[in-house]
C-alpha cells in the first residue's frame, strides 16, 4: 500500500507538472507575442503620429532616436523605397511586400530579413498614412528571438525542476504514508490480539485529530459493542441454564422416586407435579425460540388488517376470568397492521405482568395515536411504578427487579422481553412509565395500518 501511494502520488503529480507545464509555456508564449506585436503597433503609431502632426524627416529623426536594439523601423515612400536618413539597421531594402491601406494595420512572421545580417525570425507590422504627396507606409520589425530564449530558458527550468520536486514528493508521500500505516499497524495488531477471553481491552487512540484518531475510537466502539453482545449472551446462557436447572432437577427426582417404588404408588402422587414442571420446562423453551426469532431477525409475522380493540377486548375477558382484581376497559375502535396472535401475546405478557404486581385494580385504554394515525394501548395497575433507572431494563431477558418473589409467583423474566421483540417486529414501541396517580403504566403504540 505504501508502494502504491507513493507511485500514484508522483504520477499525479509528475501529470499536473506536465499539463501545467504546456499551459504555462503556451500562456507565457502568447503574452510574449502579444507583447512583442503591442510594442510594434505602438512604435508604428508613434510615428505615424510624427508624419501626420509634422512631416517625415521629423518621423526619421524620432525613429533614430528612439530605435531600439531587436527592432528596426522604415518609411516606405508613396513609390515604396525606403526613404533615407534613418536608423542603420533600417536598410535601403523595404522589410516586407505588406502595403497596408491608410489606417490600416498588417502583420506578418518571417524567418529571414534580407537587410539583417543575422538569421532569426521577425514578426512585422505595417500600416499606412495618406500626405499631402501619396500614402507613406511606416514597417516595423520586431525580433523574437528574445522570445524563443524566454520560452526556452522557463522549459529548461521546468524540465529540470520536475525531476527535483517529484523526489521531494515522492520521498514525503513515502515517509507519511509510511508513518500513518505503522499507527494503522499498531491497531490491527492490538485488535489482532483480542479474543473472546479479552474484549476488555482497547486499542491506543493516536492524539492526531484525523482519519487514524477516528479509526482507532471506531474500533473501541465496536470492540465496547462485542463486549456488551457477549456479556449478554453470557449472562443469558447463565440465566437459562439456571431457569431450566429447576425443572429438570424435579423431573430427574422424581422419576428417580418412582423407579424405586415397585408398588407405583409415588408416580401416581408425583404425576401432577412432574407434568407442572414439564409445562413450565415446554413454556420456557418456547419463550427462549421466540426471543431468539425476534432477535436475529427470524421473526415472521402474518401480517394483516387487526382490529385491535377486538384483540384488546379478548385479553381483557381472559384476565377477569383469572384474576382477583378489579379489571376496566375504555376502547375506542382502532385498526392496524400486524399478527393478531402476537399483538395478543404482547397483550397477554403485559397483563400478566400487572396482575402479578397490582394491589387491587389494573385499567386498560385503547386509543388513536397522535393525529388519529396509529393506536396506544395503556395498562395501569395500582401497584407502585418501575423505578426510573430500571425503566429500560426491564425489557431485558430474566429481569425480574422483585427478587422476593419466587419463580412460579414472579414469572420467567421473559415476557416483557418477548413484548419488546414483538412491538419492534411490528415497528412500534413499549415503554414502562408512571401514570398521573403515581402508579405503574405500560404503553404500547402501533404505527398506522399501511394502505
Amino acid at each position: 500500500m505504501r508502494k502504491r501511494a507513493t507511485a500514484t502520488a508522483v504520477g499525479v503529480v509528475a501529470l499536473a507538472l506536465l499539463v501545467g507545464g504546456i499551459a504555462l509555456i503556451a500562456s507565457l508564449q502568447g503574452s510574449l507575442v502579444a507583447s512583442t506585436e503591442s510594442a510594434a503597433r505602438q512604435e508604428a503609431q508613434e510615428v505615424v503620429v510624427h508624419m501626420r502632426d509634422e512631416d517625415v524627416a521629423e518621423a526619421v529623426r524620432y525613429i533614430a532616436a528612439t530605435v531600439h536594439e531587436g527592432q528596426i523601423v522604415q518609411i516606405l515612400n508613396p513609390a515604396g523605397a525606403v526613404v533615407p536618413a534613418q536608423a542603420p539597421t533600417a536598410g535601403a531594402k523595404p522589410l516586407t511586400a505588406l502595403r497596408p491601406a491608410p489606417d490600416q494595420v498588417l502583420t506578418e512572421d518571417v524567418t529571414r530579413v534580407e537587410t539583417v545580417r543575422d538569421p532569426g525570425d521577425f514578426m512585422i507590422v505595417a500600416t499606412a498614412v495618406r500626405l499631402d504627396d501619396g500614402p507613406y507606409t511606416v514597417v516595423v520589425a520586431s525580433r523574437v528571438q528574445v522570445l524563443a530564449e524566454t520560452l526556452a530558458t522557463v522549459s529548461w527550468y521546468l524540465l529540470g525542476a520536475a525531476p527535483l520536486l517529484l523526489l521531494v514528493v515522492g520521498s514525503s508521500v513515502w515517509l507519511l504514508v509510511g508513518r500513518s500505516l505503522q499507527q494503522v499497524e499498531r491497531i490491527r495488531g492490538q485488535v489482532a490480539r483480542i479474543d473472546g477471553e479479552r474484549l476488555n481491552e482497547r486499542v491506543d487512540v493516536p492524539q492526531t485529530n484525523d482519519e487514524i484518531q477516528s479509526l482507532a475510537l471506531t474500533m473501541n466502539k465496536m470492540l465496547e459493542r462485542l463486549q456488551a453482545s457477549d456479556s449478554a449472551q453470557r449472562r443469558f446462557l447463565s440465566d437459562a441454564s439456571h431457569e431450566l436447572r429447576s425443572p429438570v432437577a424435579t423431573l430427574r427426582a422424581g422419576v428417580e422416586v418412582a423407579a424405586a417404588d415397585p408398588s407405583g404408588q409415588s408416580w401416581r402422587e408425583l404425576t401432577d407435579i412432574l407434568s407442572e414442571e414439564t409445562s413450565r420446562m415446554h413454556y420456557l423453551v418456547e419463550d427462549l425460540l421466540t426471543l431468539a426469532k425476534a432477535h436475529d431477525g427470524g421473526f415472521r409475522l402474518n401480517e394483516e388488517d387487526v382490529d385491535l380493540d377486538d384483540v384488546v377486548d379478548r385479553e381483557t375477558r381472559r384476565l377477569r376470568s383469572t384474576s382477583t382484581h378489579l379489571i376496566t376497559a375504555e376502547l375506542t375502535p382502532v385498526r392496524i397492521s400486524g399478527d393478531a396472535r402476537r399483538v395478543g401475546q404482547v397483550l397477554r405478557n403485559v397483563l400478566d405482568n400487572a396482575d402479578r404486581h397490582a394491589v387491587s385494580r389494573i385499567q386498560i385504554s385503547l386509543n388513536s395515536g397522535e393525529g388519529g394515525a396509529g393506536a396506544v394501548i395503556t395498562v395501569d395497575n395500582d401497584g407502585g411504578p418501575v423505578p426510573e433507572a430500571d425503566r429500560q431494563r426491564v425489557f431485558e431477558r430474566f429481569v425480574r427487579l422483585d427478587e422476593s418473589r419466587s419463580r412460579e409467583g414472579g414469572g420467567s423474566g421473559l415476557g416483557l422481553a418477548i413484548a419488546a421483540g414483538i412491538m419492534s417486529a411490528h415497528h412500534g414501541s413499549i415503554r414502562a412509565t408512571e401514570s398521573p396517580l403515581g402508579h405503574c403504566r405500560f404503553e404500547m403504540a402501533f404505527p398506522a395500518a399501511t394502505e
